[in-house]
């Protein structure tokens, strides 16, 4: 094992040369855990197009942590080094954060806490208050996936539009049904033998070697703490996902407490890698992006039946994941959503976790209908227009474009056409 003094030297002067890449936040370091933030305003549309419909597909709200994994295997490392005598004042600041956080989400694991609670809340309140008719004149279906966060996602989001008009006729389903289309990484065959082979493996590990820095274990597991170097980084890494993922359950931590901002950043970025490389389309495999092709199926052909009169829901819900969500966003190739490259050192300039998969984020397709009676597609990814079509700044786009363009994106045209 390397001593600990060459492997601080060998960090400092990796480090200077990582220093200033990114221009983020600590907040948005947090990831795919940062809580959803609010839109400045609701984007307004145009008098002279009419609402339609809603397809909404959107993910849990922020959550007490999946699991008690992190928590335990950063307890396990610090009770040995605390066995060893070496463990620091950091170190124990952090067992007792652990330990904090072990009696608070005990029974809670990965439910919907009061935060996703009001962010769900929030994002169906101002659906409504900018569509209101479209809740009145038809049904409003929602979906959720058999978790209990996204059933409670859902609940929540339903329950305000309730309070929002009483008299509104909302019709509501979950469980192992909904896998196909919310659940993709798990029943796709093909996509769980890909996640079982890993071909990204070695990708990953040379970033993370490369990246990931040991500093922040040494810093709480003490000079003595006999772990090797791939153990400290493994260990900044658990340290990084325990303290990004408790702003999501309402825990407030000073991270500076136990890692440098660009400490936090290189642990952010070998974590956005990881999503990137199993979730998204990438040259590695597109495999990760094409699962959502059922789902993407599915919403071209509930706007067809709304369009041809054949479905009076006009508000159309679905609660899932961020791994529902990145491989759709990702087969849509809408913006900061689809990145291709072979060097991998600059995903995290171009692919953020954090603006795709927030906590509660969401893809909103709102149909128009003009004066004349054509149809228009409004994209909004988290509540803000995007621009669907690749190299074109339409916000609104004709239905038969943005049609031929969202079937172009399934994999051997899924649909026929």
């Amino acid at each position: 094992m390397k001593s600990i003094t060459v492997l601080f030297a060998a960090i400092i002067s990796v480090t200077s040369v990582f220093a200033g890449d990114f221009n983020y936040t600590m907040t948005e370091y947090a990831g795919s855990a940062m809580p959803y933030s609010i839109p400045s305003a609701r984007a307004a549309y145009p008098d002279t197009l009419k609402p339609v419909m809603i397809s909404h597909v959107g993910r849990h709200g922020a959550r007490y942590p999946s699991s008690d994994a992190r928590a335990m295997k950063l307890k396990s490392a610090l009770l040995k080094a605390d066995s060893l005598g070496s463990i620091t004042p950091v170190g124990r600041k952090l067992l007792s954060i652990v330990d904090d956080v072990l009696t608070m989400c005990e029974g809670r694991w990965g439910m919907l806490d009061s935060l996703g609670m009001a962010e769900q809340e929030g994002i169906a309140r101002r659906m409504y208050r900018s569509f209101p008719e479209l809740f009145v004149r038809g049904r409003v279906t929602a979906m959720a996936s058999y978790v209990p966060r996204c059933v409670m996602s859902m609940d929540a989001f339903t329950h305000q539009l309730a309070i929002e008009h009483r008299r509104m006729n909302i019709y509501t389903e979950s469980g192992p049904v909904t896998s196909r289309l919310l659940r993709p990484f798990e029943v796709d065959s093909s996509y769980v033998r890909y996640r079982e082979r890993e071909p990204y493996h070695d990708i990953y590990e040379r970033f993370f070697d490369d990246n990931a820095p040991v500093t922040p274990a040494v810093r709480a597991l003490g000079d003595g703490c006999c772990a090797t170097e791939k153990q400290l980084r493994d260990f900044a890494l658990t340290e990084y996902g325990f303290l990004s993922s408790l702003g999501a359950m309402s825990y407030n931590v000073d991270i500076a407490e136990f890692m440098t901002e660009e400490e936090y950043s290189r642990l952010w970025s070998c974590n956005n890698l990881s999503q990137y490389l199993t979730r998204t389309a990438s040259t590695v495999s597109k495999l990760p992006a094409d699962i959502a092709s059922p789902l993407l199926g599915e919403i071209i052909n509930s706007i067809d039946s709304v369009i041809t009169g054949h479905n009076d829901a006009y508000v159309q819900l679905r609660f899932g994941h961020a791994e529902t969500l990145m491989p759709l966003l990702s087969l849509m190739h809408l913006p900061g959503c689809y990145y291709m490259t072979d060097d991998f050192s600059l995903v995290s300039r171009h692919w953020c976790n954090f603006r795709v998969v927030p906590m509660a984020s969401n893809l909103q397709l709102i149909l128009f209908r003009s004066d004349s009676g054509r149809m228009y597609l409004r994209t909004d990814l988290n509540e803000v227009p995007v621009d669907l079509l690749v190299g074109s700044e339409e916000i609104y786009v004709p239905w038969e474009k943005a049609r031929k363009y969202l079937v172009d994106c399934l994999p051997g045209r899924m649909l026929g056409d």
